[in-house]
């Protein structure tokens, strides 16, 4: 009776062990999945997940080691050569990092109103909101008085649709002024961070197109490719 007693105590215990030694085997596996997902993610990133507090930070040290200043954007109407100014330096280096990280290769000129503005970088396609979740949520404060002058031309950064007082700069979107005159009623409240150097003939094609009543083209108009160039 006492052997057999101890027996089932042994065979309890046993089985305790044995659980015990399988929930730390579990827990250590799951610990080195994470590590390793961490390092992976970590090997692809070559760039922290933005936000508004880190991002000014982060292009500050962009700009020192990313001068390029010159990008081609090609479209469904065809290409046009931007000019970056060196001047408005963290609107410069913000979009030549979205280019560097493909952002803008499949959005669309969403809003286009003839005579006066194109304006592109976003999109209805969940890809372009998965590209933005990857990148980070941020935005820059504006940067109007470098004495640039909404002319025909001018590349700009619009703000926010949130809730804006401060003007704060939507980064994953701009817009090109193509008024015939300029449109300068928007100046000092919009940076002025490039402009078009060839190729204004395809704005006014795009600016051209029949919209609905929110601005938005009957058909897509896409940006296939954004590159540098300089």
């Amino acid at each position: 009776m006492i052997l057999s007693v101890f027996l089932l105590f042994m065979n309890c215990e046993d089985k305790q062990t044995k659980k015990k030694t399988t929930q730390q085997h579990d827990s250590t596996q799951v610990k080195k999945k994470q590590a390793l997902k961490k390092e992976v993610e970590t090997k692809e990133r070559a760039y922290p997940k933005l936000d508004s507090k880190s991002a000014m930070e982060f292009f500050l040290e962009y700009d020192k080691h990313h001068k390029e200043n010159k990008v081609r954007i090609t479209t469904d109407f065809g290409s046009f050569d931007i000019l970056l100014f060196n001047e408005t330096k963290f609107h410069r280096s913000n979009f030549i990092f979205l280019t560097k990280q493909k952002y803008f290769d499949g959005t669309q000129f969403y809003r286009v109103i003839d005579n006066f503005i194109v304006q592109a970088g976003n999109s209805d396609d969940k890809k372009t909101a998965r590209k933005r979740a990857k990148i980070g949520k941020y935005l820059l404060p504006p940067d109007t008085k470098r004495g640039f002058k909404h002319d025909r031309g001018v590349i700009s950064m619009p703000s926010s649709d949130i809730n804006n007082p401060h003007k704060l700069a939507s980064p994953f979107e701009f817009f090109i002024v193509q008024q015939q005159g300029g449109s300068h009623f928007l100046d000092g409240d919009y940076t002025i961070f490039g402009r078009v150097i060839r190729g204004m003939e395809v704005i006014d094609k795009i600016a051209g197109v029949d919209t609905d009543d929110g601005d938005w083209p009957m058909k897509n108009i896409y940006i296939r490719k954004v590159e540098i160039i300089d």
